[in-house]
């Protein structure tokens, strides 16, 4: 409501930081295959960490859990994280390396393809969950993925949900999950993709990624958010199905970071007190903005340009 004080409530995302090699070619070569590439870039990825920067470029109180390297590419995430304002929860492991990704970008369409090695992450724990139980129980929304060990996910979520944190989860990647992590969760984001891997129900329309969120309702789920790409967003809920169309903002240049964008972009919108369904306006024109941009954390808009986006209409 107009003149009403906006309150923050903090947000604490565990996930995974990985410095990102993106190539630009025409297409992947096939095995076996050298093929010439367009450019190269080297970069902050990693989809814990891009939520982070985006939560943290869009204002928020946010600090990042996770396990880093002592290397040259945990010092790119510190900084990386300095310059957005995020908070660090850092357990520093110097008998493993911070993580790295290959990213294959297609030159005409921008879509991509990913291979991600965690490295230190792929050591995050439930102990080191439990040492963080209080940074956790402090928020006002917690987010996680699947890029890390899913025990450790599973418990930092039950930690969460004991404390009335607000809980997000966004499969990604996709996999299969025990039953129990369901009723963990206010929110689970998937896209199409995830949405089939866990539900097994496959298709590409509206009405495909609702029978999708049917069962993950059915499953435990408070709200299910299914992402779809140029066609927006899904918010589907025991008493509400809404289609959210998708915010343009340009044309498209890469969609690497799109979906970390939406899920920051969510998480922030939640912190502040949005309710669901304006939340997931606001994540889709942060997702916009994201894919007319080269590069996942430095794509990630303002709470300005956001706003101002919005504003158009």
């Amino acid at each position: 409501m107009p003149g009403r004080p906006i309150v923050m409530k903090p947000v604490v995302i565990l996930g995974v930081f990985v410095a990102d090699t993106a190539y630009r070619a025409a297409r992947q070569p096939r095995i076996g295959e050298t093929i010439l590439g367009t450019s190269f870039t080297l970069g902050p990825g990693g989809k814990g960490s891009n939520q982070a920067v985006a939560a943290g470029r869009l204002g928020a109180d946010v600090t990042f859990l996770t396990r880093l390297g002592v290397d040259p590419f945990a010092e790119m995430a510190r900084q990386t994280w300095n310059a957005a304002g995020v908070k660090s929860a850092v357990i520093d492991t110097p008998e493993s390396y911070t993580g790295a990704a290959y990213i294959f970008i297609e030159e005409t369409s921008g879509n991509n393809a990913i291979i991600v090695s965690p490295g230190a992450a792929m050591l995050i724990s439930p102990a080191d969950i439990e040492a963080n139980a209080e940074l956790i129980r402090a928020a006002g929304v917690f987010v996680t993925q699947l890029e890390q060990p899913i025990e450790a996910a599973m418990r930092a979520l039950e930690i969460a949900r004991g404390a009335g944190v607000t809980t997000i989860l966004n499969p990604a990647p996709a996999a299969k999950l025990p039953d129990r992590i369901y009723t963990l969760c206010d929110y689970v984001t998937p896209n199409e993709t995830e949405a089939e891997e866990l539900t097994g129900i496959k298709g590409s329309s509206i009405d495909d990624a609702r029978r999708a969120a049917d069962s993950l309702l059915e499953k435990g789920v408070g709200t299910v958010i299914v992402t779809l790409g140029e066609k927006g967003a899904l918010l589907h809920t025991a008493d509400r199905s809404e289609h959210v169309a998708a915010v343009a903002a340009g044309p498209v240049v890469e969609t690497t970071g799109a979906g970390d964008a939406f899920n920051g972009g969510l998480a922030a919108a939640l912190s502040r007190g949005i309710e669901p369904l304006e939340a997931v306006r606001f994540a889709c024109a942060v997702a916009g903005i994201s894919v007319t941009r080269p590069g996942t954390a430095p794509s990630m808009p303002t709470l300005q340009e956001v706003e101002a986006l919005l504003a158009e209409g």
